[in-house]
């Protein structure tokens, strides 16, 4: 019996290298403050994260390994996590060194927490539960003087991560979902356009498309949209004005299970000096609710790579590119197995 809760709780939640072995957003790096601890979730496993006062990151398994309760329970005193149940003490490698109710007690090889890899990017806190393969995907435009950056989340929805990232591709809903803002119901056409797919990834680029305020000027325009699925779970788009100026978007999706995640949006832009931080940010949350509202209708919710399940329509080659393409990766977690057409 213990034999089987041990490989139940050991056992890594998915098999995918390519899911497992990847960077997510978790938190903001300004929440993350030296004193607090933060609990947090990722691929259905718990962590807690906490800055040292020499600004050491740390990303554990949030367990204490001696009665496995929670450690985000606890507090920091002088760069330790003092568990709340028992009082032992974890130096910022993880290590116990100290146990109260025996102070000459030396705490064996084993009296250790879980430490995972963490890093610093775009104003966000990244963790990676397996051996990261890749760094986090790279946004040129952050640093670049030219342009205005800021990023929004925590997203909560309870949806598929893929679907999430499916929907970020899409425009065809901006004239059904986000009508008013991103699209309009007479004008919902969407020209052919063209998709490459490489080793690296999926692109979809020159999808052209008429939005009734496309720079905030008051005035409808075609704009031209390019797409990259960078990794199962990251995406991000250009936006091309007429007047030649443009808005990217990175966006990161973690998922906390298969059916749930939350979202985080790296945005930069050249335009509309006018817009404040506070205004871009409400814009984006009120498209992300818009979206919320489909993605958590799904049924299924997981996303089938195979059979008959879902008909497709022209616009969905790109779509289809990046399901194909996660078939390729070799991903099963959050998706359905193949469906037999009745």
């Amino acid at each position: 019996m213990q034999d089987t809760i041990n490989a139940a709780y050991f056992k890594p939640i998915t098999p995918d290298p390519a899911i497992w072995n990847d960077w997510y957003a978790v938190a903001r790096s300004q929440d993350l403050q030296p004193g607090v601890l933060i609990p947090v979730r990722v691929l259905e496993t718990d962590l807690v994260l906490w800055r040292s006062e020499e600004n050491q990151l740390c990303a554990w398994e949030d367990r204490c390994p001696h009665r496995s309760v929670r450690l985000s329970q606890g507090q920091i005193v002088n760069d330790t996590v003092i568990c709340s149940y028992h009082g032992l003490v974890y130096n910022t490698e993880g290590r116990c060194i100290k146990a109260p109710a025996h102070p000459n007690y030396r705490p064996p090889k084993q009296a250790c927490v879980r430490a995972y890899s963490v890093q610093e990017q775009y104003g966000l806190v990244f963790v990676c539960l397996g051996e990261p393969q890749q760094p986090i995907p790279n946004f040129l435009e952050w640093d670049d003087p030219n342009y205005r950056r800021f990023s929004t989340g925590p997203h909560f929805c309870q949806s598929n991560g893929f679907r999430a990232i499916e929907n970020f591709l899409d425009v065809a809903h901006f004239s059904f979902v986000h009508y008013g803002i991103l699209g309009d119901p007479d004008k919902p056409e969407v020209e052919d356009y063209e998709v490459t797919t490489t080793d690296q990834g999926v692109w979809l680029h020159d999808i052209r498309y008429w939005q009734p305020d496309p720079d905030g000027t008051g005035n409808g325009a075609i704009v031209t949209y390019d797409y990259w699925a960078l990794r199962p779970l990251v995406a991000c788009l250009r936006k091309t004005m007429p007047n030649g100026h443009h808005l990217n978007i990175l966006y990161f999706v973690t998922p906390i299970t298969e059916e749930s995640f939350v979202g985080w949006m790296c945005l930069t832009f050249d335009f509309a000096d006018a817009i404040n931080e506070a205004e871009a940010t409400a814009f984006q949350e009120k498209v992300f609710a818009q979206d919320g509202t489909n993605l958590e209708s799904h049924y299924p919710k997981r996303l089938p790579l195979d059979g008959n399940l879902e008909f497709h329509l022209p616009c969905d080659r790109g779509s289809l590119a990046y399901r194909q393409w996660l078939k390729k990766l070799g991903v099963t977690y959050g998706t359905l197995p193949k469906i037999s057409p009745l």
